[in-house]
């Protein structure tokens, strides 16, 4: 009863939290909101005995990339009126994007297709079992093709992402070691000839 009482509370937090990400008008609170969702949904994976990507939801995206995010949105002066021209002129595309990932789900949901898998969910699981053992048996043997195009697709967006915001600035000084060499004593000393005062 208890578990079931936890479940309740902490799915709806977790829906309630969700849609205020999307709904909120501020980005700090939309951050704040996902910090929430990501602390209930790692309840949700403790009462399904994934310790293991429980404590990696809270210490992997709650405790380094939300606090990241959460700093980088307080310190941005976001301009509201263009993104939220924006928000409409890509509205329709989303909702086709939103229907695409609701179907996909639905299929990946349906009955047996878990068991297709070969994963079992056990709530209990025995003494012995290890969550962490198990999540890298199925990632590197059944998944490991996509394992590694997740890994080639993050590299290419962190090399994107560093190519876009990269910009040459004119007013960088930078050393030049040719034009330190060829320098002679005629380019840089200048002898000047003073009147004495009288």
């Amino acid at each position: 009863m208890i578990e079931k009482l936890i479940f309740y509370v902490f799915a709806a937090l977790l829906i309630g939290s969700a849609t205020m990400v999307i709904v909120s008008r501020q980005s700090v609170r939309a951050a704040f909101f996902l910090i929430v969702a990501f602390c209930a949904s790692a309840v949700l994976w403790m009462l399904l005995s994934a310790e293991f990507l429980a404590l990696l939801l809270i210490f992997v995206y709650v405790g380094a990339v939300m606090t990241l995010f959460m700093f980088v949105v307080m310190m941005l002066n976001l301009d509201q009126e263009s993104l939220q021209e924006k928000f409409v002129r890509y509205l329709p595309f989303a909702v086709l994007l939103v229907a695409l990932m609701v179907g996909v789900l639905v299929y990946a949901m349906k009955p047996g297709h878990l068991g297709e898998l070969g994963l079992a969910i056990s709530p209990h699981p025995s003494a012995d079992y290890s969550n962490t053992k198990a999540l890298g048996l199925l990632l590197y043997t059944h998944y490991v093709y996509a394992f590694e195009l997740a890994a080639v697709i993050l590299l290419i967006a962190i090399v994107a992402a560093i190519g876009l915001t990269h910009r040459e600035k004119s007013r960088n000084k930078r050393q030049r070691i040719d034009a330190q060499l060829a320098a002679t004593k005629a380019d840089r000393l200048q002898i000047l000839q003073l009147e004495a005062e009288k």
